[in-house]
């Protein structure tokens, strides 16, 4: 399937929903919030659904407050407060992918992560991760507040391109949001989208014109081993 797309040079992820299975640990932190103000806790596939959208989707759905609600940003505080108190509790790589990632960088190969969350956040949760689970370092770790603009804006899978050495159009960019497949395109990437990540129902990741669509982290990780991208 991957035969008649770029020979990958370097892999560059999206984090959470298409490498880290990070829902856990906003959905502890959403019920805390909802706890706070005297309410039942969500039920988690609910909340899961909705963890790729960022922390004021989670307070929209928590509390039914809208952005330009007056208590949206006090709620929004509350809940990045919670989670930043225990940001890889229950956080997990998708497994094969940490099997996957250590066979790439076996072949001698760069790979790195280009995430909207805030490096507040991404920083501790990637080096729990790398001490605990992957025992891998990304080459390079951008993030939302890394540069003025942020996904879709192709600049900040461009900047990882820049930083590894490698020309954009020999990066694959993985996400599981329909923005990462729009940054990836905009930046002369390979784009391929993940089926298996936090997106609603109704959102089918193949409606977004990826160059590789892929349903399991186990069919992501067996298109690149398998053809021939780790050799």
């Amino acid at each position: 399937m991957t035969s008649a797309l770029p020979q990958p040079e370097a892999l560059l992820f999206d984090l959470d929903g298409t490498l880290v299975d990070t829902a856990p640990d906003l959905a502890r932190a959403t019920n805390a919030l909802r706890a706070h103000h005297g309410m039942p806790a969500l039920p988690y596939p609910t909340i899961r659904t909705q963890v790729s959208n960022g922390g004021s989707a989670l307070v929209t759905l928590a509390l039914g407050l809208d952005k330009d609600h007056p208590d949206h940003g006090t709620a929004r505080d509350f809940l990045l407060a919670r989670y930043g108190e225990a940001v890889a509790i229950d956080s997990v790589v998708f497994p094969p992918l940490d099997r996957l990632l250590k066979t790439w960088v076996e072949a001698g190969r760069p790979w790195g992560i280009v995430t909207n969350k805030p490096r507040a956040y991404a920083v501790p949760l990637v080096a729990e991760l790398v001490e605990a689970e992957l025992g891998l370092h990304p080459d390079v770790l951008l993030c939302a507040d890394d540069l003025p603009v942020k996904k879709p804006d192709p600049a900040p899978l461009l900047e990882a391109a820049r930083r590894l050495g490698v020309v954009p159009e020999r990066c694959w960019y993985v996400g599981d949001h329909r923005r990462d497949i729009e940054a990836a395109h905009a930046a002369g990437m390979t784009a391929v989208a993940v089926g298996y990540g936090y997106m609603e129902v109704e959102n089918d990741h193949r409606g977004w014109s990826a160059d590789l669509c892929v349903d399991t982290a186990e069919e992501l990780a067996k298109a690149l081993l398998t053809d021939h991208a780790c050799r």
